[in-house]
């Protein structure tokens, strides 16, 4: 078989590793995963009834244009239908951009440590892509914005970034927006924003009108706790969202998805519940960090990446082996584990199987 010769060398997204797959390698009775970046508290009682509820019409196609969900999601936001498109995850909007906008030898800007679709579908697309460093974690748009040139097509901001938990101000934002030609989009990837609690972040849906360059991303994944169920959204333009449209294919979100997430959406006090417990989650493990001389970058999301200060695949292995499941293999950052925020009785079992890891590796020395 003859495949496309770009994408002969393209690494295969590694998920985390399921938890099942490890109590049965190792033997464990009990393994907490803080690999995904997933929701501890599991999703809404709202959603998981509308879940329930909509399996008596599997038989019957979704609805392919999600006109209820769409309706509801717009009157949260204060927007328009016509400025909303959904995806399987919000995995598939940056797919449906990259399929949309970049043809081969078009160029693509994203930090060098960032989410690892836009590349992936970038070289899919057999586009070029220009890769800025992070400045100390951050995503450094003064350098993004200097590497724009006339075959840019896309410049893809996450924010708070994947994995190193930083993000972008408004004012750096709006900087980067007014000087970033307009033929140029800007995505602004938020999985992440609803765990934000810094004051200087972008509010992007005020932002839309202003820029219609600027698409924002979200997904029902994280915060929500429906990564299961595969449903994220873009909002931008109508114009971007026609173009994205064109590539949709049909029928590409569930029922079960679109009830849940729609659910999902009225429940807002779960939301908050989730928020603020990620808060105070956040806030005492990175007081243990502190405590144990480990560095880390203060995050927004709700993971960190912390420096365990050896090879984080050792650091990895040791802590598999106790049962716990992390995320480690970051090439700018040897040593940097991402470690999920979970609930309070999973970071205290974390924290005291870190400490053991960390004393077998000065014992070693």
């Amino acid at each position: 078989m003859n495949t496309k010769r770009h994408i002969v060398d393209l690494p295969v997204y590694q998920p985390g590793k399921p938890v099942d797959d490890v109590k049965r390698e190792l033997g464990l009775s009990e393994v907490i995963k803080l690999a995904s970046n997933e929701n501890p508290y599991g999703s809404s009682p709202l959603a998981k009834q509308a879940i329930l509820t909509e399996i008596e019409n599997s038989n019957i196609y979704p609805d392919g244009a999600s006109v209820e969900l769409t309706a509801a999601t717009a009157g949260h936001l204060g927007v328009r239908p016509e400025q909303l498109i959904w995806g399987n995850g919000a995995d598939e909007i940056i797919l449906m951009l990259a399929r949309s906008f970049l043809e081969p030898g078009d160029e693509t800007i994203m930090a060098d440590l960032t989410f690892s679709q836009y590349r992936h579908n970038a070289v899919v697309e057999n586009a070029a892509i220009v890769e800025v460093p992070l400045a100390d974690g951050k995503q450094d748009l003064p350098a993004m914005l200097a590497a724009v040139t006339d075959r840019t097509k896309i410049v893809w901001i996450c924010s708070p970034n994947n994995p190193t938990g930083t993000i972008v101000t408004e004012r750096e934002l709006v900087s980067f927006l007014d000087a970033l030609p307009k033929s140029v989009l800007c995505v602004l990837d938020e999985a992440y924003c609803h765990f934000v609690d810094d004051p200087d972040y972008p509010d992007s849906i005020r932002l839309l009108d202003r820029y219609p360059n600027l698409v924002s991303l979200r997904t029902f994944s994280k915060i929500y706790g429906l990564a299961a169920l595969r449903i994220g959204y873009g909002i931008a333009h109508p114009d971007v969202i026609h173009a994205i449209n064109l590539v949709r294919e049909p029928f590409n979100t569930a029922r079960v998805s679109q009830a849940a997430a729609k659910a999902a959406l009225s429940d807002q006090a779960f939301v908050d519940s989730c928020r603020e417990n990620n808060l105070l989650q956040r806030d005492y493990l990175q007081g243990e960090f502190d405590r144990l001389g480990l560095a880390y970058f203060p995050t927004q999301a709700n993971f960190i990446l912390v420096d365990v200060g050896m090879p984080s695949r050792e650091a990895f292995d040791r802590l598999l082996r106790r049962g716990f499941i992390t995320r480690a293999g970051w090439s700018k950052y040897p040593n940097r584990l991402r470690v999920s925020i979970g609930t309070a009785e999973d970071n205290i079992k974390f924290v005291a199987a870190l400490e053991e890891v960390l004393k077998e590796a000065t014992v070693r020395k």
